[in-house]
């Protein structure tokens, strides 16, 4: 084991998305609007949900830590993407892979169990109306998300625990943008082909069984929903619909990569894209382009920010 230390590779060269130098700058720009919108994104929801009493509910809570999970995930790689596009070196440190992929793993695990928790959330609102507020009182949401970080960062742990130990010797390049499991055990200088299906595939069918549980769940809100024709039954199947839409984009992708891992195709790497980049930026554009409470306070606060900057401008202009 010894020996396996002294000859571990240092780093490991991402070869990124395209070799291209007229489409890395043409990513270089799209990729940094898109982190910024992002950040910009949920941010503004995260403060809104927290500095507006009325949506200081079970739903905008699990909504609030939904846009905190997201920021984590867009940004535990793709800044460093985008200042590889003008780098000649693409190279990240072993201890550098291994941070990528702990926190690509604690993010996608909490954000499962986090969605799951959404869906729930839902299906005790229309499905037993009258228990609601005692079901999702404070307390059980607040152990919902600590739930969801722990199942995460357990997820994140047992994936490490295998990688950790493997041989790195000799092969360094890794075909993506970043770290991921599946490219990364391929360069360990043993047979790990049974092993490695194993473990991997297991992610895969952790997130393929949670997509058909929220599935079932989302089916079963909707028929619910259907039953009753009235303003709240359309409010509450425009949130589903929202919220169901966040699920096929993040779900869709983990499955793919996960389920059949050790594929050598190009659609593995825009699949990354769209859940590390596309994903955490659309998911701010589906909650407040469909859901009224909380566009309606966006641009309430945004109308005060910009109601506070015209009173100040006096005072400047009197100095």
């Amino acid at each position: 084991m010894e020996g396996v230390n002294h000859s571990r590779v240092s780093e490991f060269v991402l070869l990124g998305l395209t070799d291209s130098p007229q489409l890395q700058i043409f990513l270089f720009v799209m990729f940094s609007v898109f982190y910024l919108m992002t950040m910009l994104g949920n941010c503004l929801i995260l403060l809104t949900v927290l500095s507006t009493p009325h949506l200081h509910s079970p739903m905008y809570f699990l909504l609030s830590n939904l846009s905190l999970i997201d920021m984590c995930l867009s940004s535990f790689a793709t800044p460093k993407m985008i200042m590889d596009f003008f780098a000649q070196h693409k190279t990240i440190s072993f201890e550098g892979c291994i941070s990528q992929i702990f926190f690509l793993h604690l993010f996608t695990g909490t954000e499962i169990v986090l969605l799951i928790s959404m869906s729930f959330d839902r299906y005790i609102a229309i499905c037993k109306p009258l228990h609601y507020s005692s079901i999702m009182s404070q307390r059980v949401c607040v152990g919902l998300v600590a739930t969801s970080w722990t199942v995460g960062f357990l997820h994140t742990m047992s994936q490490l625990a295998f990688t950790l130990y493997l041989p790195f010797c000799g092969p360094n390049v890794v075909d993506s943008f970043f770290c991921d499991l599946p490219l990364v055990i391929q360069l360990a200088c043993i047979d790990i082909y049974v092993l490695g299906i194993f473990m991997i595939s297991t992610s895969g069918v952790i997130a393929l069984v949670s997509f058909l549980f929220l599935l079932t769940s989302y089916i079963t809100v909707l028929v619910t929903i259907k039953d009753h024709s009235s303003t709240g039954s359309t409010k509450a199947f425009s949130t589903c619909t929202a919220h169901f839409i966040v699920v096929l984009m993040f779900f869709g992708p983990c499955i793919f990569i996960y389920v059949w891992p050790f594929t050598d195709f190009l659609v593995d790497k825009v699949l990354s894209v769209f859940y590390t980049i596309f994903t955490p930026f659309l998911n701010p554009l589906i909650y407040t382009l469909r859901n009224q409470e909380v566009k309606t306070a966006v641009k309430k606060k945004l109308s005060n920010q910009y109601l506070n900057l015209g009173k100040t401008t006096p005072i400047y202009s009197v100095q």
